[in-house]
């Protein structure tokens, strides 16, 4: 009998538990389709043009510098931060080298077929439905129990080896890295607060729905970030 949604709570399982805890078809589905809806959001963002989360400041800053589009700039930076996984000694699983890969490629294939709109209305309409995308695409990836994406990784690492709260480590994480953004020209607008101030909620009221109930295994709930 599956678990009632309230009920379902995360796992922290290392790579190879995974892929043995069962009920794969369930998640590998929901792993990749979150994947996939994680991009699209990303993408419906940078058409709103106005503004974005504070990771693709970041990215959209990169990108005026160095020959990559948005969504190659998110695999290679993907990649740059599970460097810093090894001293943390955090371990990769399917979800964490799919998340890196798949995010970015989901990004490009959508703004190449998305225009951005002129109409102010379409714009926030547009922003409104990343966000809320982004939310949705958090729960199912985080729920499907493949582990952390590769921000979430360095996040929970930090935490771990610092001692500090996960809330103060993101927000830290989270400065850092716009501020860096609007070194390189990034892209800073009423859309980051909103998604600083919306994702939080938005993924955990999301989660307990896309969680796959994974028996026997001890349940612990990490707060879901972005990936």
């Amino acid at each position: 009998m599956t678990a009632p949604a309230a009920t379902r709570r995360l796992t922290t399982l290392g790579p190879i538990a995974q892929l043995r805890a069962g009920r794969l078809p369930r998640r590998l589905s929901q792993l990749y389709i979150g994947l996939v809806l994680y991009g699209a959001s990303l993408a419906l963002m940078v058409r709103g043009d106005l503004g974005l989360s504070p990771w693709d400041v970041f990215h959209s800053g990169l990108i005026r510098h160095i020959p990559l589009t948005l969504g190659q700039a998110v695999v290679v930076m993907s990649f740059v931060v599970l460097l810093a996984w090894i001293p943390l000694r955090e371990k990769p699983g399917l979800g964490t080298i799919s998340n890196a890969i798949v995010i970015g490629l989901a990004a490009d294939g959508v703004l190449a077929i998305l225009d951005r709109p002129d109409a102010l209305y379409a714009r926030i309409g547009l922003l409104v439905a990343g966000v809320l995308l982004n939310g949705v695409a958090t729960a199912a990836y985080i729920g499907s129990q493949f582990g952390r994406g590769p921000r979430d990784g360095l996040m929970i690492g930090l935490h771990r080896v610092t001692g500090r709260s996960i809330r103060l480590v993101r927000t830290l994480m989270e400065i850092a890295v716009v501020l860096a953004g609007l070194a390189l020209g990034g892209v800073l607008g009423v859309g980051t607060v909103l998604y600083a101030l919306a994702i939080g909620p938005l993924s955990q009221l999301m989660l307990p729905w896309f969680t796959v109930a994974l028996p026997g295994e001890d349940a612990t709930e990490p707060e879901p970030q972005r990936n």
